[in-house]
């Protein structure tokens, strides 16, 4: 039978909020300036991954938490996860540079894998093995090709 994690399915909401904050400010959003269809490709399997296994639990592939203060273990560590990336939205809100796609890939990133480790969630840790790199991989390569397009157009 399948558990639902409630708390996983809080920091998935609280993730979503400022990207969808983002979507809708109307400017021009996203560009995907670096193109590597397997990169993209296995960077979307994990982000779904992650947030799917974030709060849909397969017990027989999550045992639980690896010792007794693990649950106030995982709360502390992803509320300073979540916290960490929604101050980093705000503070850089209308920067864009490789520091706010690093931290604001990196970020989430430790969420899904920390999440995934503390609660022995096989499905989540390896979907987060797949999305971590391949996304921060993204974000960073498409920063820079930003950043090199606006130093060249200067």
């Amino acid at each position: 039978m399948i558990r639902i994690n409630w708390d996983g399915l809080c920091a998935v909401a609280i993730l979503m909020l400022p990207n969808i904050a983002f979507a809708l400010r109307g400017r021009a959003g996203f560009q995907n300036l670096w193109h590597n269809r397997a990169v993209e490709l296995l960077e979307q399997i994990g982000r779904f991954g992650c947030f799917l296994f974030m709060f849909l639990e397969l017990p027989a592939l999550c045992p639980g938490f690896w010792f007794a203060g693990g649950r106030a273990a995982y709360r502390i560590a992803g509320g300073a996860l979540l916290l960490l990336y929604c101050a980093v939205w705000i503070v850089l809100w209308r920067r864009d540079c490789l520091f706010r796609a690093a931290a604001l890939s990196a970020l989430p990133s430790a969420l899904f894998l920390c999440c995934g480790v503390l609660t022995r969630n096989l499905l989540l840790s390896a979907a987060a093995l797949i999305f971590a790199p391949c996304h921060i991989l993204l974000s960073v390569k498409n920063a820079a090709r930003k950043q090199s397009e606006q130093s060249s157009h200067a």
